[in-house]
């Protein structure tokens, strides 16, 4: 079993889609283990994003992310990082394919509803970072 990170972005909340985008998850059998919501703080969106935070786009990153609450959650599951990721879809949800998350529902790559880990090893840090020790 493998274990990754999830965040459900403040244009998630601010339209009510946490239910129905954690209900994809759990009906592909993905497990939740942890879920919590939060506000990101511009110290948190630094140690999430570290190594964005030089680029051109990150101001405005920060600034998205601290805008409103955030659900971070622990998917478990058999290969739960490539799961996730293709069911999250491209950055970019305007290029997103239709049946994934971003395709079905997000508008652009500004505000793209969910963060997913990259890799098991970018799980563990961020998952460390929003649950400790797990």
């Amino acid at each position: 079993m493998e274990r990754t990170l999830i965040l459900l972005k403040p244009d998630t909340v601010e339209r009510q889609l946490i239910g129905t985008i954690l209900s994809r998850f759990e009906q592909k059998g993905l497990q939740i283990v942890a879920m919590r919501m939060l506000q990101f703080t511009q110290e948190l969106a630094r140690q999430h994003y570290a190594d964005h935070v030089d680029k051109p786009f990150y101001p405005g990153l920060e600034t998205y992310i601290t805008s409103g609450p955030v659900v971070a959650a622990i998917l478990e599951g058999i290969e739960a990082v490539a799961i996730v990721r293709r069911m999250i879809g491209p950055t970019n949800g305007a290029e997103a394919p239709s049946g994934t998350i971003r395709g079905d529902f997000a508008l652009n790559s500004q505000r793209n509803l969910v963060h997913a880990s990259d890799s098991t090893a970018a799980a563990e840090r961020e998952m460390e970072i929003f649950f400790g020790n797990t």
